[in-house]
């Protein structure tokens, strides 16, 4: 037993002394070390404070070297009588920083074999307390140790001064680029500048009534964060199969005509636009999963998995089942939507990327002189407009109006933009191809 106490917790007093001395003897490699490392990730307190110290010190461009920190430390009520000598002491036992690189990538190492320890009892105690079903705990220890993979911990609060510096280089980042998207491209240049492309967290809804192009505007958007931002996109579709799916990819891609692949009544020149398409999107990384029956918590354990993931797209929400795969009627499928939406929020914030979710609009709209969609017109649930960051409707007007001065135009209509401005943006529709492009000529965008 004393044996088992002595051994305590993974880490390397070694590594972190030579850390903090790499810092304290050269002050051009601290901004390296800033990058990778937080305060908790070392063990030992008095080496975590002062990091703590410099870690700050720098936040706020201070000069660091020993005496500077010694009195930043005694100015925050850390400062004891060994922390002087133990400043110098971590000076003396490191000779030079050249191996920085080394001693942090040992402290990181000491820290995540921690978390996955601590990781690792928090589960074994959810088990023994034999709360919950089975696949609830599940979900619960992958979300554990998701946390450790994305590198922060399940629980811990993040102080405003570590926040802060994020946006402001963000905010520099943009500065410097000008007109750099914050967001992911959706490859239409004039929705992107409506709603500032995709945000990292964001869950966005793109709905309309059937036959609108909903599936053709998510796969262009597939297509773009795959092809411009080079991302891993997963497309979870519940409704189409993989060969279908990929089918209308190759029209999208190599503007083949959707109804020749359909009938495979194919051309010399389909051909080669079809070798060519398949070239492209061979090189592409886009996942798919045609499971109808996957809930939300599948598709996050999934997405999990996956490196550089850059896009999630659901296609589409109405056919989801909740996690416990339930099938509801009436109020009870109001109530399940409304856990679904809820719940791909969160997946959105965890995976830290855009969750673009197809919906199907109610019949509502049809009843109406103009037929244009609105919020009120999403099935189901208003949770769903709730949740969602942005809300997108598709709209064609020679859908319904065989004479309508607007053929093969869409009105992409944002009708909820938590980052901007409402409104609408016109797009040119290719039917042929089931693609959306932009508009040459603009219409005037009158309500």
């Amino acid at each position: 037993m004393d044996e088992l106490l002595l051994r305590g917790m993974p880490h390397s007093a070694e590594a972190e002394q030579a850390v903090l001395g790499s810092m304290l003897i050269d002050a051009s490699c601290i901004k390296d070390v800033m990058d990778q490392l937080q305060p908790e990730d070392f063990y030992l307190r008095q080496n975590r404070e002062i990091f703590e110290t410099i870690y700050h010190m720098f936040v706020y461009s201070r000069p660091i070297d020993g005496v500077t920190v010694a009195g930043e430390m005694e100015k925050n009520g850390i400062y004891t009588e060994a922390t002087r000598p133990y400043l110098v002491q971590l000076m003396e036992v490191t000779p030079t920083s050249a191996n920085v690189g080394e001693y942090v990538r040992l402290v990181r190492e000491k820290a995540l074999l921690r978390q996955v320890a601590t990781a690792a009892s928090d589960i074994t105690a959810m088990v023994q307390s034999g709360g919950g079903d089975a696949a609830e705990t599940l979900e619960s220890a992958e979300q554990k140790v998701y946390a450790i993979r994305r590198g922060r911990s399940g629980q811990g609060m993040t102080p405003i001064a570590t926040v802060l510096t994020d946006v402001i280089a963000r905010l520099d980042e943009l500065g410097r680029g000008g007109s750099v998207l914050p967001g992911l491209t959706t490859g239409l240049s004039d929705v992107d500048r409506k709603i500032n492309g995709l945000g990292k967290s964001d869950l966005v809804l793109l709905a309309a009534r059937p036959g609108m192009g909903k599936t053709s505007m998510a796969l262009n958007v597939a297509l773009s964060a795959a092809k411009t931002a080079g991302k891993t996109v997963a497309i979870f579709s519940l409704e189409m199969s993989r060969e279908q799916l990929v089918t209308r990819l190759i029209a999208t891609e190599g503007l083949v005509e959707n109804q020749r692949l359909m009938t495979g009544n194919l051309r010399e020149s389909d051909w080669q636009r079809i070798a060519e398409a398949a070239s492209n999107l061979s090189r592409m990384d886009i996942r798919i999963d045609d499971n109808p029956l996957l809930t939300v918590a599948d598709m996050n354990a999934k997405c999990r998995r996956l490196d550089n993931l850059g896009l999630v797209v659901i296609d589409y929400l109405q056919l989801m089942t909740s996690s416990g795969g339930k099938s509801y009627s009436g109020e009870n499928r109001q109530q399940a939507v409304s856990d679904i939406s809820r719940m791909l929020k969160i997946m959105a914030k965890e995976l830290q990327v855009p969750v673009l979710c197809l919906s199907q609009l109610s019949r509502a709209n049809e009843k109406r002189e103009d037929k244009r969609p609105m919020l009120s017109d999403l099935r189901e649930s208003g949770a769903i407009e709730q949740d969602a960051d942005v809300v997108l409707f598709l709209y064609r007007d020679d859908y319904y109006n065989e004479d309508s001065d607007k053929h093969n135009i869409a009105e992409c209509i944002v009708a909820k933009n938590r980052h901007g401005e409402t409104g609408k943006v016109m797009l040119r529709w290719m039917p042929e191809y089931t693609a959306f492009g932009t508009l040459e000529q603009r219409y005037d965008e009158e309500e």
